[in-house]
């Protein structure tokens, strides 16, 4: 499993140099800490939602250059069903006892 973290880290640290930013100026610009920016890059951290959206807003890229390589492919959902034999098989015992 990949770690969105690290991920998210590599993209940000791409899209700000991309935006010849330090990281300071970011952290300026988004009104959040400068070792905010640094924990974030290093993947440390992930973004909550607000400050994720003060970094796309404050690098003026879309939300989906940021989550660029991070997927969630959701788990299979089945549904449960009787099975004729099984029920078949219990009967057949009870019948012989």
């Amino acid at each position: 499993m990949a770690d969105i973290a690290a991920i998210f880290g590599d993209n940000l640290v791409r899209m700000r140099r991309g935006a010849d930013m330090s990281q300071d100026e970011l952290a300026v610009r988004c009104g959040i800490h400068r070792t905010e920016i640094s924990q974030l890059e290093r993947g440390l951290r992930i973004p909550r939602l607000d400050t994720f959206a003060k970094i796309c807003s404050s690098l003026e890229v879309e939300p989906a250059e940021l989550m660029a390589g991070i997927v969630w492919r959701s788990a299979r959902i089945e549904y449960g069903s009787f099975d004729p034999g099984v029920a078949q098989e219990a009967q057949d015992r009870s019948g012989n006892e």
